[in-house]
């Protein structure tokens, strides 16, 4: 990881920490932290498509670690992480469903980096998909489809017991909304 993506990674930390211990609501902070943190990002680099990656996978371990760090609700931070993704991508012209789906990916890649529950972090990214898309003229469904597919993608390539456990997580109804997988995944080692 290059020293820039190092920086970005611990001030999206430190920041989450100071907020948090500060104000006490998880999912607020997580999206005002996560929102502006993407922002400065691109416009720092000026570029989108696998660079919009990066830069959020980057915030999002940032985010997930400050949260793991002072002990906070996984789930929350999640939620949190993927309606700051959705607010950061629409002010810098992304595309909204990858943006959800890198995001869902890179919550459960950094809660397995950090020993969370898997599961509670991928069903948190799907309520903050689903509590996002309305401002972004997605449907729902859309929204949590794009995030349990990436977060179901991700588990895969951790395992497949993370698999199988946010498959579990993922499937059925969230939030009044119910979840559909568009792609069969399987994890690395099942294939």
């Amino acid at each position: 990881m290059s020293d820039e993506r190092r920086s970005l990674v611990k001030s999206v930390k430190d920041s989450i920490v100071s907020t948090v211990k500060g104000v006490g609501e998880i999912t607020d902070a997580v999206v005002d932290t996560v929102s502006g943190s993407l922002v400065n990002a691109v416009k720092r680099t000026g570029t989108m498509g696998a660079a919009l990656t990066v830069a959020i996978s980057e915030v999002v371990r940032g985010a997930i670690q400050g949260v793991a760090e002072i002990g906070a609700d996984i789930g929350s931070a999640a939620k949190g992480a993927v309606i700051g993704v959705l607010r950061g991508t629409k002010e810098v012209g992304g595309e909204a469903l990858d943006a959800v789906s890198a995001t869902a990916a890179a919550v459960v890649k950094s809660t397995a980096e950090v020993g969370g529950d898997l599961g509670s972090a991928a069903k948190g990214a799907i309520e903050g998909a689903i509590a996002g898309a309305k401002a972004l003229g997605v449907s729902a469904e859309e929204a949590a489809s794009a995030a349990a597919s990436g977060a179901l993608k991700a588990a895969g390539e951790i395992g497949s017991a993370a698999a199988a456990h946010v498959r579990n997580a993922v499937t059925g109804t969230i939030a009044g909304v119910k979840v559909v997988l568009k792609e069969p995944f399987q994890s690395r080692k099942e294939k």
